[in-house]
């Protein structure tokens, strides 16, 4: 789910006008105890989120960024985009210290949120899973929102380009918000109210990309998510939606084709310190 500022109130919202301070101990004096950094890319996380589970988010953003492992991102005009606009990750225990939480520190209006408890180190894409590991959605979602929809026009989040196009086909329709009922035959339908036009192009693109890369097809998970997504395995996509697969297999683009498993190779990751 892609935690925008309109959903992540406390934690984006007001980024830009509480000034009590919440986690006090240590870190950047903002209310974040610890920090990881990725290519010149933040993650802030609170003292109640662990040590691992940062690290793990930190690796996967890696991986997604440096795909092949070998210590370089491999779009570095996507990664300047991201630094440009101070794109971070933000990570909290869980939504509930994310909705109490306060920060007095400089306006973050390009992050996203993630939670300790749905970060999940052991999530396997060839195995049966109790839960899917929320980081893979969401510091993708960072990714291709702050940096692949800015850098591309023909991936851009709005009418009328390429990927949005797709995804019209793949809605059966244009529709600003979800409609009451999808037209029969869509593979994408995703209803969550507070979801508008641009932000339903975010979550199809993880869709698309995370189904191509074979993360969204171990046993079982088409039961979980067949009433939002339907084109759930690289097979799918290829058939069922030609044209999203032409764009996110496209080479100009620079996307990534491995999932990532919080194994990355390319340089040791650690803590801020």
């Amino acid at each position: 789910m892609l935690k925008t500022p309109t959903v992540i109130i406390s934690v984006i919202i007001s980024f830009a006008f509480i000034s009590c301070k919440g986690d006090k101990d240590g870190g950047n004096g903002y209310g974040f105890s610890k920090s990881a950094t990725v290519f010149g890319i933040k993650i802030l996380a609170t003292k109640a989120t662990g040590d691992a589970k940062i690290l793990h988010a930190a690796k996967v953003m890696a991986q997604y960024l440096d795909n092949d492992e070998d210590g370089k991102v491999d779009n570095q005009a996507v990664v300047d985009q991201l630094k440009s606009v101070n794109a971070t990750l933000v990570m909290f225990k869980d939504e509930d210290e994310a909705d109490n939480f306060h920060y007095d520190g400089p306006d973050l209006n390009h992050a996203q949120g993630l939670w300790d408890e749905e970060t999940i180190p052991s999530f396997n894409k060839n195995s049966s899973n109790s839960r899917f590991d929320a980081s893979l959605e969401e510091v993708l979602h960072l990714i291709t929102h702050e940096g692949y929809s800015e850098v591309y026009p023909e991936l851009a989040e709005k009418k009328g380009s390429k990927l949005a196009s797709a995804m019209d086909k793949a809605r059966g329709g244009y529709f600003e918000s979800p409609p009451a009922n999808y037209p029969a035959g869509a593979w994408y339908s995703y209803d969550d109210k507070t979801c508008e036009y641009n932000c339903m192009i975010t979550e199809y693109f993880y869709w698309a990309l995370t189904s191509l890369m074979g993360g969204q097809s171990y046993p079982g998970r088409l039961n979980e998510i067949g009433h939002e997504w339907k084109l759930n395995t690289p097979e799918k996509l290829k058939t069922g939606d030609p044209d999203v697969y032409g764009i996110l297999t496209d080479p100009q683009y620079g996307l990534p084709s491995i999932l990532p498993d919080g194994e990355y190779n390319g340089y040791i990751i650690s803590l801020d310190k």
